[in-house]
């Protein structure tokens, strides 16, 4: 069972059919896809899933703190199944690639007392910014990228 179910079953998420494949077609590290990315996928293993009941599916995961919505530069919302683990993201501005990191360290401790202007902060997103190596070779820019290389 993937880690994303392990986590549903143990918060008693109702797992029908289509939030299992769902959660399935999710679950992984660097996975970041969009809501149509899912569908497509989906799909694939459950024919009658309908584009309505991803979204739907994406929602409440994103509304129980399991998968978090990630914008990037005027693109298609990700969903990232990772919000669990604390990381932050390297973005390509190219062709959109998003990959995890986790840097050593706690980002707050950073952010010194004076310079929070009393704001009780409950998160920290941080977002690197660059070109990936496809991006970043001279020639023609990179395909756009949905950030996951293994077919699902």
């Amino acid at each position: 069972m993937s880690d994303l179910l392990e986590r549903l079953r143990g918060r008693g998420w109702r797992l029908t059919s289509q939030r299992r494949v769902v959660a399935e077609v999710l679950d992984g590290d660097h996975v970041h896809l969009t809501a149509d990315e899912v569908h497509a996928r989906a799909a694939r293993r459950l024919p009658e899933i309908s584009r309505a009941t991803v979204y739907n599916a994406l929602g409440e995961l994103v509304a129980l703190g399991e998968v978090a919505e990630v914008s990037t530069d005027g693109r298609a919302k990700r969903y990232d199944p990772n919000a669990h683990h604390p990381h932050q993201h390297l973005v390509c501005s190219g062709c959109g690639l998003i990959r995890d990191v986790r840097p050593d360290g706690d980002p707050l401790a950073v952010l010194p007392a004076a310079e929070r202007f009393g704001f009780a902060v409950s998160a920290v997103e941080i977002t690197y910014r660059g070109l990936c190596p496809a991006c970043a070779r001279p020639g023609p820019p990179a395909a756009p990228s949905n950030d996951v290389r293994a077919p699902g």
